[in-house]
């Protein structure tokens, strides 16, 4: 099987706007799949629950091969499943890993180095690619598509794809910087966090919860992983966040205050906010709807965009000759980092031509929301 790879998938989307035209292009999965050459997909399903028998089926339907623990294919099979194959004969075929659970370092050390390795691999020579989210600090080289895509070019067999608010961040960063940070004097921002997703049963917190500084240089986690994501490149940016939490379910905000060198009108901010195709500007102010519009509007009711900035709040100041831009914006949080995970993968299958199957999927980005 070539160009095989398995999705260890943790969530199915469950929305699509047909009356978008644009978007209504690729009409379902099987298409998207053809257009970007992938052969066969896999996922990884790790525990038989009959409140996700739907789910399943709905990615079967899709064109996806499901995969089951030699020990639990029974478990599947009352279920009204029938797998495709073992996990790890699975995991020999594939060509691309796209680790989604909170196991990857974990699953790394026992499961993906080994096949590396050549006294466990019978076909050494495959070329493998394995890819984990952004809590998977040290899983592999940081990645973010649209940021540090230079770094595929040395073929890293791990990926960490960061974080949502670090996609959100580094983006912020980019489009001020004028791709050097020559003009980037200091950010610092206050990440207020939703406290669970939609689809989570548990971790909801009744009122706002702050969280602490435990990095001196960096303040919390989510500065000190857009640094390491930069510093792929030889950037070293100099700044700062703080984090909260409060109660919602619905996106994630982050709080800007970025200097940059020089002056810059209100305008031009706009407008270097607007020559990057991963960043949507928007009118609203509030999160329920901005989430609404990814449901309606966005592919499978997600907003790939790194970043949603909401036009109001953008403030410039002159500060000593130099212009402090600050601001909020929102974190699509279930959606913007998997361009990157995209990106890893078709590179890994499609060396430098990756660059041309992800503008199948550029259409699904927002100007505007």
């Amino acid at each position: 099987m070539e160009n095989s790879k398995i999705w260890k998938t943790l969530g199915v989307y469950e929305s699509y706007d047909e009356a978008n035209t644009e978007r209504n292009k690729i009409v379902n999965e099987y298409q998207l799949v053809k257009k970007i050459k992938i052969k066969n997909v896999f996922f990884h399903k790790r525990t038989p629950l009959v409140d996700e028998v739907a789910k399943v089926n709905s990615m079967i339907r899709k064109g996806a091969k499901l995969v089951v623990d030699e020990d639990c294919v029974e478990a599947f099979q009352e279920l009204g499943h029938e797998p495709i194959l073992h996990f790890k004969a699975a995991l020999s075929l594939a060509d691309v890993v796209i680790d989604c659970t909170p196991s990857g370092n974990e699953n790394k050390e026992k499961f993906y180095q080994p096949l590396l390795d050549q006294r466990f691999c019978a076909n050494k020579d495959k070329k493998r690619v394995f890819i984990a989210q952004g809590s998977e600090k040290g899983f592999g080289t940081p990645f973010a598509h649209g940021i540090n895509d230079e770094i595929l070019e040395s073929d890293p067999n791990f990926i960490q794809v960061v974080s949502c608010n670090t996609h959100n961040i580094a983006s912020l960063l980019k489009a001020l910087s004028s791709d050097s940070f020559y003009n980037v004097i200091q950010g610092d921002f206050t990440c207020i966090r939703r406290a669970n997703d939609i689809s989570q049963e548990g971790g909801f917190i009744a009122s706002p919860e702050v969280g602490s500084h435990s990095n001196n240089m960096f303040g919390t986690h989510h500065a000190k992983d857009a640094y390491d994501l930069f510093a792929t490149m030889k950037q070293h940016p100099d700044i700062f966040s703080s984090a909260l939490k409060v109660n919602t379910q619905y996106m994630h905000i982050i709080r800007f205050n970025i200097e940059i060198k020089g002056f810059s009108s209100r305008d031009d901010v706009i407008e270097m906010l607007e020559n990057n195709k991963f960043i949507a500007l928007t009118h609203k102010n509030i999160a329920n709807k901005v989430f609404s519009f990814g449901r309606d509007h966005g592919y499978y009711g997600r907003i790939f965009n790194h970043t949603v900035v909401a036009m109001d709040s953008i403030n410039t100041k002159s500060c000593q000759g130099n212009t402090r831009v600050s601001g909020f914006c929102f974190t699509p949080q279930d959606g913007n980092s998997l361009l990157s995970s995209a990106a890893a993968a078709l590179h890994a299958l499609h060396g430098e031509t990756y660059k041309d199957y992800m503008k199948v999927l550029d259409k699904f980005l927002f100007n505007h929301v």
